[in-house]
């Protein structure tokens, strides 16, 4: 519970500090810190002398840790290979209060992960899914299970390899004047498949010993990390441009308006053009003034198409309130189609934010 009320709380403290968020384009470096929630662990021993038993491995809470790189593609899709680690100490679990338990377990392998970051969502939040395979490799060290008037058994220190699974579930915070760097947040399932075996020692209650076998079976875990993504050659905002109207002819036909980027309300500039072209509107013959929106390849397109058009709104609104008829303009949004400047996807170019006014 406090984990959980330290992460809102921190998630909470961070929103004034963030970004729009942007699609992971490249090479990023992640790494995170949390804790383990490990299910009961099943345990089987058995000896050459026809001894067997078993019963359940509680464990405490413990600290886990993870480094990553991966490739975002732009359009939210991205692959990485990870590297984790994973303790957590045994104790009695509440099924089996009789027995007594000691030693620890620690996992450590790596994992190759694909995810899926939801772009435009959320502006200032990205959430994303992911699954992943890889091989762990779980470490027992100094078991000892002692069930109500049966042995004692104590296992060496060993490490026992297996495939392994997850699950992933989170989302990142970009943070404000770092360009590619966000804070992330998730919760991880994480399964190691079939059962693994290890030497050990059983002690009669005469003090006589034999070698014995353990099984370990069934071991999940639900892991809650907090850490820091940074996505390399990822470039900030460019400074707004000087906004200017593209004149065809002493009374122009054509203007152009430019926006902030994620933007579709109207700068003092932007203003001044449209005014402009409402009033020399009065000084042609025109049969419609045509307002068409326009956005840069940044964001999605579905997202970029709703933005033209709000741009194109914004415009045509200020024609009406500058006295243009409403019925002698058309608006329509081309998204990020017909650009201007030509760029590549997830590009903030300021001259493709725009507006077009043509008076026909």
């Amino acid at each position: 519970m406090k984990f959980r009320s330290a992460l809102a709380a921190g998630t909470v403290l961070a929103l004034p500090l963030a970004a729009t968020a942007q699609p992971v384009n490249g090479i990023y470096l992640g790494g995170g810190a949390g804790i383990n929630l490990m299910q009961d662990e099943g345990v089987q021993i058995t000896n050459s002398n026809g001894f067997s038993g078993g019963g359940w491995l509680g464990t405490r809470a413990g600290p886990a840790f993870e480094m990553s790189l991966g490739y975002g593609l732009g359009n939210g899709l991205r692959a990485e290979i990870e590297g984790d680690f994973r303790y957590n100490n045994f104790v009695n679990p509440t099924n089996n209060s009789g027995t007594s338990i000691g030693g620890s377990e620690q996992k450590y392998g790596g994992m190759f992960n694909v995810l899926y970051d939801f772009v435009g969502m959320v502006p200032y939040f990205q959430p994303y899914v992911g699954a992943g395979v890889g091989y762990m490799w779980a470490q027992e060290r100094s078991i000892a299970f002692a069930p109500p008037g049966g042995p004692n058994a104590l296992s060496s220190t060993s490490s026992k390899g297996s495939f392994a699974y997850q699950a992933i579930l989170g989302g990142s915070v970009p943070i404000v004047g770092v360009p590619g760097l966000a804070v992330t947040a998730d919760y991880r399932f994480m399964g190691l498949t079939g059962s693994r075996n290890y030497g050990g020692t059983l002690v009669a209650a005469d003090g006589s010993t034999t070698s014995a076998n353990f099984k370990l079976n069934n071991n999940f875990n639900h892991t809650f990390m907090v850490g820091f993504r940074y996505n390399f050659g990822q470039e900030g905002p460019p400074p707004a441009p000087v906004p200017a109207a593209v004149p065809a002819s002493p009374v122009s036909r054509s203007y152009l308006v430019f926006f902030d980027w994620d933007k579709s309300v109207l700068t003092d500039r932007a203003r001044q053009i449209v005014s402009e072209a409402a009033a020399n509107s009065t000084k042609v013959q025109y049969t419609r003034i045509e307002v068409n929106g326009y956005t840069d390849t940044s964001g999605t397109p579905k997202y970029n198409q709703g933005l033209s058009v709000r741009r194109a709104q914004s415009v045509a609104a200020e024609l009406v309130k500058d006295g243009v008829p409403k019925d002698a303009i058309s608006i329509q949004g081309f998204g990020e189609t017909h650009l201007l400047v030509p760029t590549g996807p997830g590009v903030r170019e300021p001259q493709n934010r725009r507006v077009e006014i043509i008076i026909r």
